[in-house]
């Protein structure tokens, strides 16, 4: 028996990384107070992996003590700084809260997303091969997910929208618009990377189905109404065509305009809707969308609610206890919430919909250094590696691998600043920032990026 797991490969780490994504694909239990599920399958799976590592990492510690091969690979002290520090101002502004009681949920959900998963995904992936085997994983969410949103779509049963149920969203259902649109704009990163970057040795058909993988999921992109995933799709795709070059990029935009033009002009997939969606983004002052309006007095709130206690916030979880202190009058109760087998309800505005802004009001300067340092500091070691591994050119076989993690990374960055975390999707959001976490912090992906031969036994 034990041969045979070996042989199909079910004894990797990776494993339960896979094991987790594939968990997103469940529907999520609205029976629960206010229609909310608590704790998700993704949540026991993500919390699986992070055990099933830490087991490893501490037999490896042991084995390392008795002068044993180490069979699993420890954290460079550079990687436990990026981890630690956050951790530690988690920490910190939780015990600094008026109620660190009711701030602890919020600290260990802080902790489980962008640290705890984070790093088992960064110790999970042992090379390259296992970095792809996650990408496909997304990739093959994003296109099922994208499915059933573009059936919703078409047959009135997404989630409801200017009163119609036609927004997709997947299997995550209406209390997560924004779940099948990470998912599905994550899968387009991925997919236009392996088909602009494909790993050296691919077949032939590989970069085809990439680059169609990547067009197909442009549909059920913009059937999500999501700005914010339109928003961050743009520079992270930017970036992946600058690989390539200035005539590339020329090219794919005039087909991803051209397309566009036949998709919404030709046969009139919500041309209203999206037109009106997109107009939004920008509407401020004559007549904006109620959403926007929302958005941007829960930002101004944000800023007061900081203001109030500038080093270390109010606690984790603490911005809908200050919120209507803060907020101006115009702030609505709450968003709609109706469709794709949900009744309709209100729902309570828990955040701010920027994730730094909430980090800001919560956790202050002490909690916002940290996490953004080390946000900054993955960012900065992942375009490092991805431009040692494109000047390598085609002898740098992981480059794939590179270009899909630092676009994600670009994503996740520019996503925040017009949403937050939130949902059964946040925990797919921790697992790709364990696959960035592993480009700019793994020496196994060091040593590819630098095409030097593989060194056993090495920390992560």
């Amino acid at each position: 028996m034990g041969s045979a797991v070996r042989r199909c490969g079910l004894d990797r780490p990776v494993v339960p990384v896979l094991v987790t994504v594939g968990l997103l694909c469940a529907p999520p239990d609205t029976t629960g107070p206010g229609g909310h599920s608590g704790v998700t399958p993704a949540d026991l799976g993500s919390g699986v992996l992070v055990v099933w590592c830490a087991i490893g990492l501490l037999r490896g510690r042991a084995r390392q003590r008795t002068g044993g091969r180490l069979p699993h690979r420890t954290l460079t002290p550079r990687a436990a700084l990026v981890l630690g520090a956050p951790t530690a101002a988690f920490a910190v502004t939780t015990v600094a809260s008026a109620d660190p009681a009711a701030s602890l949920p919020g600290f260990v959900r802080y902790l489980q997303l962008f640290v705890l998963v984070p790093g088992a995904v960064l110790l999970a992936l042992r090379d390259a091969r296992d970095a792809r085997l996650l990408c496909g994983a997304v990739v093959l969410l994003a296109l099922v997910e994208g499915g059933i949103g573009v059936v919703q779509a078409a047959t009135g049963t997404g989630a409801s929208y200017q009163g119609e149920e036609v927004r997709a969203v997947g299997t995550f259902g209406a209390l997560d618009v924004m779940g099948m649109a990470t998912a599905v704009a994550y899968g387009l990163v991925i997919a236009l990377a392996c088909g602009l970057v494909p790993p050296a040795g691919a077949p032939r058909w590989l970069r085809p189905c990439a680059l169609g993988s990547a067009a197909v999921l442009v549909l059920p992109l913009a059937l999500s109404y999501s700005r914010g995933a339109w928003l961050a799709t743009v520079p992270a795709c930017l970036l992946l065509l600058a690989l390539r070059g200035i005539r590339t990029t020329v090219c794919a935009l005039a087909a991803v305009t051209a397309a566009g033009v036949v998709l919404v002009g030709g046969f009139g997939v919500a041309t209203q809707e999206l037109a009106q969606r997109v107009g939004s983004i920008t509407e401020v002052s004559a007549s904006p969308d109620r959403s926007v309006t929302d958005r941007y007095t829960l930002w101004s709130a944000a800023t007061d609610i900081w203001q109030q206690a500038p080093a270390t916030g109010v606690g984790p979880k603490g911005f809908p206890e200050h919120r209507d202190t803060h907020a101006a009058l115009e702030l609505s109760s709450g968003s709609d919430a109706a469709g794709a087998g949900v009744p309709f309800q209100r729902e309570p505005l828990l955040s701010p919909h920027n994730m730094y802004l909430l980090v800001l009001s919560e956790q202050g300067l002490v909690g916002t250094v940290a996490l953004l340092g080390a946000w900054g500091a993955l960012l900065v070691c992942a375009l490092r590696r991805l431009g040692a591994a494109r000047s390598r050119g085609a002898a740098c076989g992981v480059r794939d691998c590179g270009a899909a993690a630092t676009a994600l990374l670009v994503w996740q960055c520019v996503d925040f600043l017009y949403g937050d975390i939130g949902g059964p999707s946040t925990v797919l959001t921790a697992l790709v920032l364990g696959l960035g976490t592993w480009w700019a912090l793994s020496p196994a992906a060091e040593e590819h990026a630098e095409c030097r031969p593989a060194g056993g036994g090495r920390s992560v």
